[in-house]
């Protein structure tokens, strides 16, 4: 297949990246407006384009008709740039005079004291922060609050469908923490926990059997803990795993438990 190098950032609000360049492949993840990413590769028709994500490295393809094509020099200046975040779960901007519906977690073009964005015509008006500005446990919460009750959806990172570790990704995003995507490499980030009574609100937990790590989610207060499964809920956890809180059924066996936030 035909070697590239381009660079693109996502203008849409959440675009599909497949394993393979079929429409019918399996969705690995999602670029959220404001996504930036290289290109190195197209399909022999030329009709889909194989990227790589700059915040987590995850590789895909997606259909050029939903690539939108940047100068290197515009990509640097992404990368160097404090940018803002989305907070809301969903908000319009004005994108070259049209409205655009945005998701939570969407990073914006506009620096710290900037609500328009002359280069691309981007006007935004909703509640933001800057991507740079850590938040702690609390504020970390309020964000994955807001994820409740969105639906199970393998490589979703949206409030409209996400997959465990697609939603802490994203919430410690928005929070000023950098997670790889899947849970097996979130489990080697952070610090070692040795044991829930030594855990603390806002550690991540990860979840499966003894050598493969399959799920993760966020603790809370109470031995109380936050993950995407079905949809994004609450149940209990024990030093064995979660347990269901409306079937009392254990559904998920603890493997170990990182500490991220500083």
């Amino acid at each position: 297949m035909p070697v590239l190098n381009e660079k693109g950032v996502c203008r849409l609000s959440a675009v599909p990246v497949r394993v393979k360049p079929l429409d019918s492949a399996e969705m690995v993840t999602q670029l959220l407006f404001g996504d930036h990413y290289s290109v190195f590769e197209e399909n022999n028709r030329g009709t889909w384009v194989r990227i790589k994500m700059h915040f987590d490295g995850y590789e895909g393809w997606i259909d050029r008709k939903q690539h939108y094509p940047i100068s290197e020099e515009y990509f640097n200046q992404i990368n160097s740039t404090d940018y803002k975040v989305c907070l809301d779960k969903t908000a319009t901007i004005l994108f070259r005079k049209q409205t655009l519906t945005i998701l939570i977690g969407s990073v914006l073009p506009i620096a710290a004291n900037e609500l328009f964005k002359m280069e691309e015509q981007l006007a935004f008006n909703g509640e933001s922060k800057s991507l740079g500005e850590i938040w702690g446990f609390d504020r970390l919460k309020q964000v994955a609050f807001r994820y409740l009750h969105a639906p199970y959806l393998w490589g979703g990172r949206t409030p409209f469908g996400i997959d465990c570790s697609g939603f802490t990704q994203i919430v410690f995003k928005i929070c000023g923490y950098h997670l790889e995507r899947d849970s097996p490499m979130q489990a080697r980030q952070g610090t070692a926990v040795k044991t829930l009574r030594q855990a603390e609100p806002g550690d991540l937990c990860f979840f499966g059997s003894k050598t493969k790590i399959t799920h993760v989610g966020l603790l809370l207060e109470d031995n109380r803990i936050i993950h995407a499964s079905g949809q994004v809920r609450i149940d209990d956890l024990t030093e064995d795993g979660i347990i269901h809180s409306e079937s009392g059924v254990k559904t998920h066996n603890l493997n170990c438990i990182r500490r991220i936030i500083r």
